[in-house]
C-alpha cells in the first residue's frame, strides 16, 4: 500500500467535491433544512493566521455530521470587506481598495478551500459588491421611513488617527478598536439609527433563543435595563426663571442624602446658565478641557475625579426642600440616563471622594456603614435614617414608598432606563456604503426613490478624510450636488458612509437567496431558511454585531420581510488560539501562525484535526506546532490500518462494545461542542484497531465515517479504497446499538492496605463474597497477606476490594 500523502490525497477530493457540487444546498428539497453560519471574515491583507479556522472547522464538523443525517445543510461563505484597514492600506500606497480587496479575497478564498471546508461556494457574498449594499441601503430607506433613522447634531468618539467617528462600543480601553489611536469628543452631525425602541425586545427575547449564559449576560448587561425613578429638581439662578433638571436615579430611597447635583459638560443647561453663574470662564475652561477627552477617561473609576461649581446656581432638593450647589463634572455622561445626577456621596464611592475633594457635606441615609472613612456602598442591607418618612424601612421598602411620595407629590415618577444608546451610524470614510440621503435647502432630508438603487461608491482621487473631518466624497462636486427627489431644486447628497458593522447586519439573510435582483431574498426561501439553526463566532462581538444584526432583523420582521422574529436560534462561542507564547496573535508580536505553511508541512486534515483536538473549544489555548505534529503522526497510523481489514477477520465483543460506544460518544460530543473528546474517542478506537489481527470492513468503515466531518480527505480516499463508489461525506451517520453498548464484565482492582496490588476481569454485578474470595486469591495479592491477619474488607462493586491487613 503506498505511503500516506497528504497533499495528493486532499487535492483529489477538493477537486471531486467542487466539481460536483456536493456541499451545495437545495432550495427545493424534501429534506429537512439546517442552517449553520460562522460569522463571514473580513478580507485582511495578512491573510488567515491559525486562529481564524478554528470556528470554521467546528462548524464544518457539524456541517458534515448533518447532511450524513439527512439534513439539507446550507453552510454558506462570503466576504466582509468594507472596513477602516483596507481604506488605510490605500491611503498609504494610493491603490484602489476595491483592487486591494479583491486581492485580499482572493487570497483567502484560496486559503480556505485548501483546508477542505464545506461551504456552500455558489452563495458567496461581498459586502462591497453594489448588488449586495443596494439591500444594505434599502434597509436604511426603511428604517428611515419608519422614523428609526435620522440625523443629530452630538458629541461622539472621534479616532483621531483614523479621522472618523465611532460607535461606543467601538471605544475599547479608551482607544479606538481599529487603530488603538486617540479617542476624544468633538461634536458632530450624525446618522443615528433608533436601536433604543427595541431595546425592551432585545432583552426580552433573549428568553427565546438558545444562546450561552455568557452571551446573554453580555447582550443584557450592554442593553443595562434599570428601574427606578425620575426626578424633577428645580434650579435657581439670580434671573428667576422656572428652570429645572431631571435625574434618573435606580436608588429613590436615597433622596434624603443628597447634598450637590451635577451636570454632564454636554447638559443644555450649561450653556443656558453659563452667563447666569459667577464663574463663566472657568466652567467654559473645564467644559473645553473635557470636551478633549474619550468617555473612557472621563470614567474610568481610578482617576482622580475633577469638577467646577457653578457658583450663584442653587438646585432645590424636592425631598428635603433645601437648596444644594450645582456642579459640572466630567464623570458624567450626556450619553447615559439623562447626562445630570444627584450626588449622594455617603452610599456612592466616586460622590464621597468628590465631596471630600471640594469639602461638600455628606449625609449618612442607611445606616451600616462610616461615611467618615468611605462611602457605605453596600446600600441594600442596612435601615433607612435621616430620611423623614422614610426613617426605619428596609431599602427596597424605601424604595417603593419614596417611588410613591415623588410621583403623589408631583415632581417625578417611575421610570425604566436603558444604558444602550442610539446606534451612531455616520462614518466619515471612503471605503463604506454610501448612504442614499439627499440634503434639500426646501424640503430637508430626502431618501433616493427604491429605483435608484444601489447608489454607487463614487471614484475619488485621494481616500484621506478632508482637513474639516469630512469623507473624502465631499470633495466630489459634481457627485455631491444633484437634484431633490423630492422638489426637484438644487440638493447635495450626504457624503457620510454607513458602518462596517451595516453590511454585517444581514448577510446571513443574503446567503439565502444571493443573486436575487429584486428582493434582499424571496419570501419563500426565507421561510423555509430562517432562522439560522446555529451560529457560532467570537465573543468579541457578542455586543457589537450580535446586537445590531438582531435589531436589523427584528424591524425586518416587523415590516413583514423576514419571517422569525429573531435571526439565531443558537448561538455559541470560541475561544481564541493565542500564540505558542501564550499571548495574542498579533503580527507585531511576531507570534502569528500561518496555515498555509502548517498545510503545506502537514497536511489540512491533520490541521483540522488538531484544531478541534487541542483543548476545550470555548477556552483560548496557545497553538503548539509539536501538537500538530502529533496529529498528523495519528494519520499515518490509521492509513497503516487498512491493510489489516479482512472479511474473514473474527468478531471481538469488546471491539463491538467500543465501536458502539464511539458512535454514541462522538454523536453526542460534536453537539455538546466537545470536540476535542471526539477526536480522543477516534483515537482510541484506533489504537484499538491496531492491536487487532484483523479487523471487520463493518467496524472500519463505521470508524472511517466518524473520522469524516473531522479528516474528510483521507476518510473519502480511505472509504474508496474500501471498495465504495459514493462518497464518505454522503453516507448515513453510524447509528449504535444500545444492546451492543452493555459491558459483560469489568475490571476489579484489588488493594491491600489502600495500595494497588492486582486486578481481575469479572461479571457485571458479582456479588460480594465471589469478588472479596478472587480478590484474596488473586496471585499478586496472596504474598501481601501471607503472616497477617484480616481486618476488613472493603467491597465496592463493579470497581475494587480494599483488603485490610496487619
Amino acid at each position: 500500500m503506498a505511503r500516506y500523502n497528504a497533499q495528493e490525497i486532499e487535492a483529489k477530493w477538493q477537486k471531486r467535491w467542487e466539481t460536483e457540487g456536493v456541499f451545495c444546498a437545495s432550495d427545493d428539497t424534501p429534506k429537512p433544512k439546517y442552517y449553520l453560519l460562522i460569522e463571514f471574515p473580513y478580507p485582511s491583507g495578512q491573510g488567515l493566521h491559525v486562529g481564524h479556522p478554528r470556528s470554521y472547522t467546528a462548524l464544518d464538523v457539524v456541517a458534515r455530521k448533518r447532511r450524513m443525517q439527512g439534513y439539507n445543510v446550507l453552510y454558506p461563505i462570503g466576504w466582509d470587506a468594507f472596513g477602516l484597514p483596507t481604506e488605510n492600506f490605500a491611503i498609504k500606497t494610493g491603490e484602489h481598495p476595491r483592487v486591494v480587496t479583491e486581492r485580499n479575497v482572493n487570497r483567502f478564498r484560496i486559503q480556505l478551500k485548501r483546508l477542505g471546508f464545506s461551504f456552500d461556494w455558489s452563495r458567496e457574498v461581498d459586502t462591497t459588491d453594489p448588488g449586495y449594499y443596494k439591500w444594505t441601503q434599502w434597509i436604511f430607506l426603511k428604517l428611515w421611513e419608519r422614523g428609526l433613522a435620522y440625523r443629530t447634531e452630538m458629541p461622539i468618539n472621534w479616532c483621531t488617527s483614523c479621522n472618523v467617528g465611532l460607535a461606543n462600543e467601538e471605544v475599547v480601553g479608551g482607544v479606538c478598536e481599529r487603530c488603538g489611536g486617540e479617542v476624544v469628543r468633538r461634536v458632530k452631525s450624525q446618522w443615528m439609527l433608533r436601536i433604543t425602541t427595541y431595546a425592551e425586545r432585545l432583552l426580552a427575547d433573549l428568553d427565546t433563543v438558545q444562546f450561552l449564559d455568557k452571551i446573554k449576560a453580555q447582550q443584557s448587561n450592554w442593553i443595562g435595563r434599570s428601574t427606578g425613578a425620575e426626578v424633577d429638581f428645580p434650579v435657581r439662578a439670580r434671573d428667576g426663571a422656572k428652570r429645572s433638571m431631571r435625574i434618573f436615579t435606580t436608588r429613590p430611597d436615597t433622596l434624603f442624602g443628597v447634598t450637590y447635583m451635577v451636570l454632564s459638560p454636554e447638559h443644555r443647561l450649561v450653556d443656558e446658565l453659563l452667563e447666569l453663574c459667577d464663574n463663566a470662564d472657568a466652567v467654559r475652561e473645564y467644559v473645553r478641557a473635557a470636551s478633549q477627552k474619550s468617555d473612557f477617561e472621563r470614567t474610568e473609576v481610578i482617576k482622580e475625579v475633577t469638577g467646577v461649581e457653578m457658583k450663584g446656581v442653587r438646585v432645590l432638593n424636592p425631598a428635603t426642600r433645601a437648596e444644594v450647589p450645582l456642579w459640572i463634572a466630567d464623570y458624567v455622561l450626556i450619553s447615559y440616563g439623562t447626562g445630570a445626577i444627584m450626588a449622594v456621596p455617603g452610599h456612592d464611592e466616586r460622590d464621597w471622594r468628590f465631596a471630600r475633594k471640594y469639602d461638600l457635606p455628606v449625609v449618612e441615609v442607611i445606616a451600616g456603614g462610616d461615611i467618615e472613612k468611605e462611602a457605605f456602598v453596600d446600600i441594600d442591607r442596612g435601615t433607612l435614617v435621616n430620611s423623614g418618612p422614610l426613617n426605619g424601612l428596609r431599602p427596597d421598602e424605601a424604595i417603593v414608598k419614596m417611588t410613591d411620595i415623588v410621583e403623589r407629590e408631583g415632581y417625578g415618577k417611575a421610570s425604566v432606563q436603558y444604558r444602550l444608546r442610539d446606534w451612531v451610524f455616520s462614518r466619515q470614510r471612503y471605503w463604506g456604503e454610501p448612504i442614499p440621503m439627499v440634503s434639500c435647502p426646501s424640503c430637508g432630508w430626502v431618501p433616493l426613490p427604491e429605483n435608484d438603487l444601489p447608489l454607487v461608491l463614487p471614484e475619488v482621487e485621494n481616500y484621506r478624510t478632508t482637513d474639516t473631518g469630512e469623507s473624502p466624497l465631499a470633495l466630489l462636486a459634481d457627485w455631491v450636488n444633484t437634484t431633490c427627489p423630492s422638489c426637484g431644486g438644487a440638493a447635495k447628497r450626504e457624503t457620510d458612509t454607513m458602518p462596517q458593522w451595516a453590511g454585517s447586519s444581514w448577510y446571513f439573510l443574503r446567503y439565502i437567496d444571493p443573486h436575487n435582483d429584486r428582493a434582499l431574498a424571496s419570501s419563500e426561501k426565507l421561510q423555509y431558511w430562517t432562522p439560522v439553526d446555529w451560529y457560532n463566532g467570537g465573543m468579541e462581538h457578542t455586543t457589537l454585531h450580535l446586537l445590531y444584526s438582531r435589531f436589523w432583523h427584528k424591524f425586518l420582521y416587523d415590516i413583514g420581510a423576514v419571517p422569525t422574529p429573531e435571526p439565531y436560534a443558537k448561538r455559541t462561542s470560541h475561544g481564541l488560539i493565542l500564540g505558542e507564547n501564550g499571548e495574542k496573535m498579533s503580527k507585531s508580536r511576531g507570534n502569528v501562525v500561518n496555515p498555509d505553511e502548517m498545510v503545506d508541512k502537514y497536511g489540512a486534515d491533520s490541521f483540522r484535526l488538531y484544531e478541534m483536538f487541542m483543548g476545550a473549544f470555548d477556552q483560548p489555548i496557545p497553538w503548539s506546532t509539536q501538537g500538530l505534529n502529533g496529529m498528523n503522526r495519528f494519520l499515518y497510523r490509521v492509513w497503516e490500518l487498512l491493510p489489516k481489514v479482512a472479511a474473514d477477520a473474527p468478531e471481538d465483543p469488546e471491539t463491538t462494545r467500543l465501536v458502539h460506544q464511539s458512535i454514541r460518544k462522538v454523536t453526542e460530543d460534536i453537539e455538546a461542542i466537545k470536540f476535542n473528546t471526539a477526536v480522543a474517542q477516534l483515537m482510541t478506537l484506533s489504537n484499538k484497531f491496531q492491536g487487532l489481527a484483523g479487523i471487520r470492513p463493518q467496524d472500519f468503515e463505521i470508524f472511517v465515517l466518524l473520522l469524516a466531518p473531522f479528516a474528510p480527505h483521507i476518510a473519502e480516499e480511505l472509504w474508496e479504497r474500501s471498495g465504495h463508489d459514493s462518497l464518505a461525506a454522503t453516507a448515513p451517520w453510524p447509528a449504535w446499538d444500545d444492546a451492543k453498548l452493555a459491558v459483560d464484565s469489568v475490571t476489579i482492582v484489588v488493594q491491600v492496605n489502600g495500595k494497588l496490588r492486582d486486578s481481575f476481569q469479572a461479571p457485571v454485578d458479582s456479588p460480594k463474597e465471589d469478588l472479596e474470595k478472587a480478590a484474596r486469591e488473586a496471585e499478586k495479592v496472596r504474598p501481601h497477606l501471607q503472616g497477617k491477619t484480616v481486618r476488613k474488607v472493603i467491597v465496592v462493586p463493579n470497581k475494587l476490594v480494599n483488603i485490610v491487613a496487619n
